[in-house]
């Protein structure tokens, strides 16, 4: 009895600490960030401020957990690191309308000013204060502000509007704005919530650009004209931005690790409440309702308050479906390429062997790396050079690198050329001739391989992209942090780089967009992206209409949206398809969102009319995409619009060109007399003879035209 009565103490210590041990060694559930959404209107009256009662919330469900960031402009609410479990307990609680995950967006990674006849037209633009007076905010890597793309010389005081500031960080302080460059700012917050702290040895903690992207987008949209730019001797003249009187605010908001969606809607809180007046956006992620969707979310707030949002198209071309950025109060920018042209192995890592390739040129396909990246792998294998072949998925595109060796690119018909030469040849032989840059490429613009295309896979009654702009071998200014390839290997440094890409397209409309701001001050934001979309062009000089690079073929709606800007034409519409936020919450109400998913977009209540018939279709938008059902396809499609006329008195009448035979397309009234400012309704039906199609998809084009200008709006018809 002793034995036993002496074991049992401790048998039972033991399993008290192997207890203690199972219970140290239980996982703990996996924290992420979430963006809270909360009704202010719902907040209980034991609350003075809603911090107050955003803090209590948080607390109910969680006593580690610590706001990150407090959300008032760009939606209501706040981000912070919950468990998947406190998250659904929070969403449950009255007054929160959303808890929403952490998002990670990706960057959609100087003759274009020539190209576009602004160096032709600088007496249509404003050169007072009401040019410089207009603020574009870019969201992107941040700024290099030693560049000479934002020297302020000439520029008159900061705009009294702007309520921003200049940040200090990592090898940057307030002395580094200046007239031009009037607002920098940082947030990292998200991204280290994720990620960890910023490494401050490999990137600034600061708006410093260690990457050159931001900086390249900045400068393009608003950066000051610089003579003498150029890359290594190529695309030598004058750099410039879009609009080179407007000033620049820089929101650093992507890091080496990403751009996280709670960053992103800080840097857009800030930005409205800094007073800017275009905000530019070249990046963009997956695709989800506009109620979860952070940049659309906080590109609605923007839009509310007169901001218009600029947004690259993404560049996961040429597949269908593949755009990013289609909320319809987003102006989504595709790429074209300007008139720059500067010259199956996939040449990868660990796949050239340098006692077969040593002192030869390589030829290497595109595909699966960077191009950058194959010109590393070829000269580490000790060649000369490296011809960079096109695939079928970039056809006759050719897009400029800064490559660490001598290198030429090709389109696919010369590659499969040279492939067919290599084969039959027992010692062939090549010359890299560099014969400096070309202008004056025919045909020119073409859309480019890489640009996201249609059809919109959110709303599909929504055409988009809206337009194109050059994206393709664009100069702008570039870090001194990084070389231009971006690769570590790379130890050159550069001024100015060029480089391509959705990324390039975006502040190229955004610069456009504050160049027409500054002309109409008063236009809404719908107003100048309509200006922007009818004045778009979509044949050449020639009369042929807009090739694709990616087949060589004519492009569509759903490649170039509304066409290839121009800028000139857009500062005199003769009319605008002009929406305000109501016609947005209409819009909401045909999606059939509940009142709380409009909530979080709208940021106040907003109760559909039970008695109202809402339609998408009615969407008071410069492009028409009509939808007939599968099945047998016949039926009549009707679309409202409404026009108001922003020149003189005048009247307009209505022509439609179509290629789908068994679509009858109608407008009622085919005549428009407008009186200055006067606004007028008209209905464009669409009649399916239910015909056997032999396509899904059929295009057309419907103009208003009073002899002088030309009202242009695509027309895409799709038969499920």
């Amino acid at each position: 009895m002793a034995s036993i009565s002496t074991t049992l103490p401790l048998l039972l210590s033991l399993l008290l600490l192997l207890g203690r041990y199972h219970a140290a060694q239980a996982p703990q559930p996996e924290r992420g960030t979430y963006i809270v959404h909360v009704a202010k209107s719902e907040m209980p009256q034991s609350f003075e401020h809603h911090t107050v009662w955003y803090e209590s919330s948080l607390k109910s469900v969680s006593d580690s957990a610590k706001i990150i960031y407090t959300y008032d402009n760009a939606i209501h609410g706040y981000a912070t690191r919950l468990t998947a479990e406190e998250a659904r307990l929070l969403e449950s609680q009255t007054g929160i309308l959303a808890v929403l995950p952490e998002t990670r967006y990706e960057l959609h990674t100087t003759r274009t000013p020539q190209f576009l006849g602004l160096d032709k037209s600088a007496d249509m633009f404003p050169e007072s204060s009401s040019a410089s007076d207009v603020i574009v905010g870019v969201l992107d890597t941040g700024v290099w502000p030693e560049s000479k793309s934002f020297d302020d010389t000439g520029l008159g005081p900061v705009p009294s509007s702007w309520k921003g500031e200049c940040e200090t960080g990592t090898n940057f302080s307030a002395s580094n704005c200046n007239r031009k460059l009037i607002g920098a700012r940082f947030f990292a917050k998200g991204c280290e919530a994720m990620l960890g702290p910023i490494n401050e040895t490999e990137e600034s903690r600061s708006p410093r650009d260690d990457d050159g992207h931001g900086t390249h987008t900045a400068s393009t949209a608003a950066g000051s004209v610089v003579s003498g730019a150029s890359l290594f001797g190529y695309a030598s003249g004058t750099a410039r931005g879009m609009a080179t009187r407007a000033r620049v605010a820089a929101y650093k908001v992507c890091w080496k690790g990403g751009c996280f969606s709670s960053d992103i809607l800080a840097a857009i809180e800030s930005a409205i409440q800094d007073n800017v007046n275009v905000l530019s956006l070249s990046l963009g992620g997956g695709m989800a309702d506009y109620y979860r969707d952070s940049v659309a979310i906080g590109a609605f707030s923007a839009m509310e308050k007169g901001i218009l949002v600029s947004c690259s198209a993404g560049n996961a071309g040429p597949s269908p479906y593949s755009l990013s950025n289609v909320a319809p109060w987003i102006t989504t920018v595709g790429a074209g390429n300007a008139s720059n042209a500067t010259n199956g192995n996939l040449c990868v890592t660990g796949t050239l062997s340098p006692e077969k390739v040593a002192g030869k040129v390589v030829l290497c396909d595109r595909g699966l790396t960077a191009r950058v990246q194959k010109g590393s792998v070829v000269k580490s294998a000790g060649a000369l050079g490296m011809v960079l072949s096109n695939t079928a998925a970039n056809g006759e595109e050719l897009v400029a690198d800064a490559h660490l060796l001598p290198a030429s690119a090709v389109g696919e018909k010369a590659g499969d050329a040279i492939k067919k030469y290599l084969f039959s040849e027992a010692k062939p032989t090549v010359s890299i001739l560099f014969e400096g840059t070309k202008v004056g490429i025919q045909p020119s613009p073409v859309v480019a391989a890489f640009s996201s295309r249609g059809p919109n896979s959110i709303t599909p009654q929504i055409l988009k992209p809206d337009l194109i702009a050059p994206g393709v071998n664009i100069l702008a200014g570039w870090s001194k942090a990084v070389g231009p390839t971006g690769l570590p290997v790379d130890n050159r440094r550069v001024d100015f780089n060029i480089i391509s890409g959705t990324s390039m397209s975006c502040p190229h409309v955004s610069g456009l967009a504050a160049l027409i701001k500054s002309v109409h001050p008063e236009w809404s934001p719908a107003a100048v992206r309509s200006a922007l979309m009818t004045t778009a062009y979509t044949v050449y000089k020639t009369g042929e209409k807009l090739q694709d690079s990616a087949t060589g073929k004519p492009s569509t709606p759903f490649d170039h949206g509304a066409g290839h800007v121009d800028p000139v034409a857009a500062l005199n519409p003769g009319l605008v398809y002009d929406l305000t936020v109501d016609d947005y919450l209409g819009f909401l109400c045909a999606l059939n969102y509940s009142a709380s998913e409009i909530n979080t977009l709208a940021k106040r209540k907003f109760e559909c009319d039970a008695g109202k018939q809402y339609s998408v279709n009615n969407l008071n938008y410069p492009s028409f995409a009509v939808l007939f059902e599968s099945g047998s396809g016949s039926g009549v499609v009707k679309h409202s619009r409404t026009v108001t006329n922003v020149g003189p008195a005048g009247t307009y009448k209505a022509t439609v060109t179509s290629d789908a035979a068994s679509v009858k397309i109608s407008v009622e009234p085919e005549v428009l007399s407008l009186k200055e400012n006067e606004k007028k309704s008209f209905v464009v039906s669409f009649s399916s003879s239910g015909s056997t199609q032999d396509r899904v998809n059929a295009f057309g084009r419907l103009e208003w035209s009073d002899g002088k200008h030309v009202v242009g709006t695509p027309i895409s018809i799709n038969w499920g």
